[in-house]
This record gives structure tokens, C-alpha cells and sequence, in this order.
């Protein structure tokens, strides 16, 4: 909640129509739509037991209101109908997601994470400085590599070429093994594990840098604090081949 909370003080003083760099074609009212329909669309799925996708144009208060006034508390209340709708189901019961059945709580984290990164779009749309907790900047990125790893796969050119490796390595302190990545690259798609180990290539720096670079948000050259060893095409190729 606190997520969306924070873009919601990001975006309810600005121009809606402002384009998002980030999210090529969007402006900020539809940033804002994406993010608290995307909500209220996995509580549905949840509370009424959907098992096959749900067009997110028939969720239920699905479409923000059109009083500006009204539209930050609409945002904001948004993960409320998630976290009531997982409470009602219970946490462990399987759902529908886009990646097979996963416990109904497995939509609470891939929210959170959607309005963090999300929260991002809109900082950097705006010229504005994005922060987020290392902990959960790293949990972020846990959780994009694990879809990443589920959805690779089909006739497109997989991220990473058979038996190469990616070290991803938050410099943030007190993260331990959790701040630590190595990413391979198998015929039979990409696996990942947490912990200290030599790739093909390296990235290193604070992790909510990592997160935006990993996710497309900022350039390489342009994050703070990161470094890259080894080989570039490895991350070139990754990057090129990991955008959902």
C-alpha cells in the first residue's frame, strides 16, 4: 500500500497527460490506471476464482474517476481490495496467474513490486529523485528474475546463450547471499541462484540501481554507482531479450 501511496503523491500534482518515457506511449494517467486496475484486477481474479485470464477492462471499479480529486484515494485503496481478497481466499490457495497456479499471496509481492517500479516511471518521468529501500530493491529483482526464468522459453532467442553466466551484485550493506545473483544460461531456458560467484559478466552497484538497470529503466552509463566486468554483450543480450 505504501507504494502506491507514494506514486500517488508523486502524480497527483502533475500534468496526466505527461508522457512516460519509460513506458513508451503512456502518459501518467495511464501510468496511474495500470497500476490500481492492475490491482483490483488480481483481487478479482482471486475473489472470484478465475482461471483463465481476465480482460482488465471488465474489472470492477476498474476505471479511475474521472474527478481528479478522487483519483489518489482510489489509487491508494486499490491494494487494499488485493490484500481483502487474499484474506478472504486465504494465502496459500492456488490461483490463476500468467506464469501457472501459484498461492494466492504469490500476487501480493508481484503487485508491490509493479508499483515500485512503476513509482519509479513516474519519478523519472518527472524529473524527480527515486529511492527505495535496499531490501526491497533486491527482493524486487528476486522476484523479475523468477519471472523471467518462468516465462523464457517459445522461438525467440533466449536472454543468455547455453553456459553463459551473469553475476548481478548489490554493493548495499547488510543484504548478504540475498543481494548476490548468478544468472545461467541453459538449453532448456535460464535458472538463477542467490549468492557470490565469477560470470561472464558482472554488475555491481546499490541495488534499487541494479533493479532500474536490470528492468530497462536507466542506462547502464546513467545509474549511479554501477560498474560492469567482463563481457558486455552478456548483459547487452540479456537486456535486449528480457523486456515483457
Amino acid at each position: 500500500m505504501r507504494q502506491n501511496e507514494l506514486l500517488g503523491e508523486l502524480v497527483g500534482g502533475a500534468d496526466p497527460a505527461a508522457p512516460v518515457p519509460t513506458c513508451p506511449g503512456w502518459n501518467l494517467s495511464q501510468l496511474v490506471r495500470h497500476v490500481g486496475r492492475g490491482d483490483r484486477w488480481a483481487a478479482q481474479i482471486i475473489s472470484d476464482r478465475v482461471d483463465h485470464y481476465l480482460d482488465p477492462r471488465t474489472v470492477r471499479d476498474g476505471k479511475p474517476p474521472a474527478e481528479p480529486e478522487a483519483l489518489v484515494p482510489w489509487l491508494n485503496d486499490s491494494p487494499r481490495t488485493l490484500l481483502e481478497a487474499v484474506a478472504a481466499a486465504g494465502e496459500d490457495t492456488p490461483v490463476w496467474t500468467f506464469i501457472g497456479p501459484r498461492p494466492a499471496a504469490w500476487w501480493v509481492r508481484r503487485r508491490l513490486h509493479e508499483s515500485t517500479v512503476h513509482r519509479a516511471d513516474a519519478a523519472l518521468a518527472l524529473g524527480l529523485d527515486y529511492d527505495l529501500e535496499p531490501a526491497l530493491a533486491a527482493d524486487g529483482l528476486s522476484e523479475w528474475l523468477d519471472l523471467v526464468a518462468a516465462r523464457v522459453g517459445g522461438d525467440g532467442p533466449p536472454p543468455l546463450q547455453d553456459g553463459m553466466t551473469l553475476h548481478l551484485h548489490a554493493t548495499d550493506e547488510g543484504l548478504g547471499s540475498a543481494g548476490e545473483w548468478l544468472l545461467h544460461g541453459g538449453t532448456d531456458g535460464v535458472r538463477w541462484e542467490s549468492g557470490h560467484a565469477k560470470g561472464d559478466c558482472a554488475v555491481r552497484g546499490p541495488a534499487v540501481e541494479l533493479l532500474l538497470v536490470v528492468l530497462r529503466r536507466r542506462r547502464l552509463e546513467e545509474a549511479g554507482g554501477v560498474q560492469l566486468f567482463g563481457d558486455a554483450g552478456v548483459l547487452s543480450t540479456w537486456l535486449e531479450h528480457t523486456g515483457f
